[in-house]
């Protein structure tokens, strides 16, 4: 969850002002998933091609989601990803 958005799922658990429903995609290369919507941000993992990736929102060129396995959650380039 980041202080204005959380996936759904976290609905009643956790207060914030909107809810996400998740927009699946898959990783189109290996990348990594950072910390912010910037390439210098901090590496958070490398996702591997092909693996899901669970888009809450967008701007800007980013995409801000929860990766497939260990649920782990950051931003990828959108140009990164392909839609499912």
């Amino acid at each position: 969850m980041r202080g204005d958005l959380a996936h759904i799922r976290l609905a009643g658990e956790v207060f914030v002002p909107h809810y996400a429903v998740p927009m699946p995609h898959r990783l189109a290369a290996t990348c990594v998933l950072l910390s912010a919507a910037r390439d210098d941000a901090e590496v958070l993992g490398e996702l591997s091609e092909g693996s899901a990736f669970d888009v809450l929102d967008m701007a800007g060129g980013w995409a801000w989601g929860v990766a497939d396995g260990d649920g782990a959650v950051g931003y990828v380039a959108l140009d990164q990803l392909t839609a499912d």
